[in-house]
């Protein structure tokens, strides 16, 4: 008696996705509740879980495949008739003579994401050497960057050199090398964030003003705090917690760089919920801190660690992507010295926060060295002037250069 997994409610508006990877294959042992597949939609990545335990079944729709909510993908047989209901599935790959597809990977079979699967080509690494940190172990396109990075390089081989230096044909050396190209259809998920900023562009009057902050006294206090810090409130003290409350503050001192405009109406609120960027499987999500003005910058820690955690298992809810009044981008973490965000409509502002670097800067006549960081906020010039665009990156700089400023809300 087979069980049809069918595609789970995706959240409000939302009808369709994309069959992102299939977690199990025909004739895997399956329990109940078990991720069998990934679905993408315009927001987030969603896991289709089994609804009973048993075998996995045959896959009724392809990797790539559009389906709607409520329609069927895969059956889910009975245990003992797991072997029977799918034969060919189980069998076809040992008839097919081996292909160079991908490692085959030791023991237990890991399921390879096609983003994955295209990175261990690249690097040309074996997944079975490798220690997954996704969910479930699964590999990520982090770790198979990281064990390339690890792996020994091979010594150039001189045959191509001394074609060239006996005054042959350069391009005989070269016949051997392969040019290859690949066409990969865009996940929902990046489909809906190129239009969306390019429908910011086309929309808003967006112009980018910048400012540099000087780090000193956030990199002291988190120095000084940091192991008591983590031990009472169970997660590290970083640099994004100062700098979504001080954003809180001058957005309050700032409101239009908090507001937004719905047709001739400027909407103004009374709340901050900001929007972080955080790293996940597929690329960057972006969850809302909601009420970001009544959080402490330890409660404002635990939100982002928790985001980032559910984020690379897969676990955000789209409803936690919602929203937002205000957006901070932290391109410093990959090393970024300088960049024009692009605002995430609706919202009229963005800012983009860059890498720390020593760099001499003259204070009290003196040349001395400081860590710095540039700011950039990108905003919309029909609602935001550019007095209070440079008037809110002072009251963030003020804050972030004397931190008791956050503790007195001044």
């Amino acid at each position: 008696m087979a069980t049809e997994v069918l595609v789970p409610v995706l959240g409000e508006s939302i009808t369709e996705a994309t069959v992102g990877e299939w977690l199990k294959q025909p004739g895997d042992p399956v329990a109940v509740d078990e991720p069998i597949a990934s679905l993408e939609t315009d927001k987030v990545s969603v896991e289709v879980p089994s609804p009973v335990a048993g075998v996995m079944g045959a896959h009724a729709v392809k990797v790539g495949d559009t389906v709607e909510v409520g329609a069927m993908i895969a059956t889910i047989e009975a245990a003992g008739a797991g072997a029977a209901s799918a034969p060919a599935a189980a069998t076809a790959p040992a008839a097919q003579p081996a292909t160079p597809a991908a490692p085959a990977p030791s023991g237990d079979a890991v399921a390879l994401s096609p983003s994955v699967r295209r990175a261990v080509l690249e690097h040309g690494v074996d997944p079975s050497t490798i220690q997954g940190t996704g969910k479930d172990g699964r590999l990520t396109k982090e770790d198979v960057a990281a064990a390339a990075q690890a792996k020994p390089q091979p010594a150039a081989a001189p045959a191509v050199a001394g074609t060239a230096s006996n005054g042959g044909d350069a391009t005989a050396g070269r016949a051997g090398s392969s040019r290859r190209e690949e066409r990969v259809k865009m996940t929902r998920l990046r489909q809906t964030i190129a239009k969306r900023l390019k429908e910011a562009q086309n929309t808003a009057a967006m112009l980018t003003t910048f400012n540099d902050v000087d780090m000193t006294a956030v990199i002291e206090a988190r120095a000084k705090y940091k192991d008591l810090f983590e031990k009472k409130h169970g997660v590290r003290l970083g640099f994004m917690g100062f700098f979504v409350k001080a954003a809180t503050m001058a957005l309050k001192d700032i409101p239009s760089v908090n507001a937004s405009i719905e047709g001739d109406e400027i909407v103004y609120h009374d709340y901050a919920d900001i929007s972080v960027a955080v790293s996940a499987p597929n690329g960057l999500v972006v969850p809302v801190i909601r009420d970001a003005q009544d959080l402490s910058v330890a409660g404002i820690e635990k939100t982002i660690g928790d985001f980032g955690r559910r984020a690379k298992d897969g676990t955000l809810k789209m409803d936690e992507m919602k929203g937002g009044t205000f957006t901070i981008s932290n391109g410093g973490v990959f090393g970024s010295l300088m960049s024009t965000p692009i605002i995430n409509p609706p919202q009229s502002a963005v800012l983009g926060l860059h890498r720390i670097e020593d760099r001499p800067v003259v204070v009290n006549g003196q040349v001395v060295v400081r860590p710095m960081m540039y700011l950039a906020l990108s905003y919309d010039h029909r609602l935001i002037d550019g007095r209070e665009a440079v008037t809110f990156l002072v009251a963030l700089k003020n804050a972030i250069e004397d931190p008791t400023r956050i503790l007195i809300d001044l």
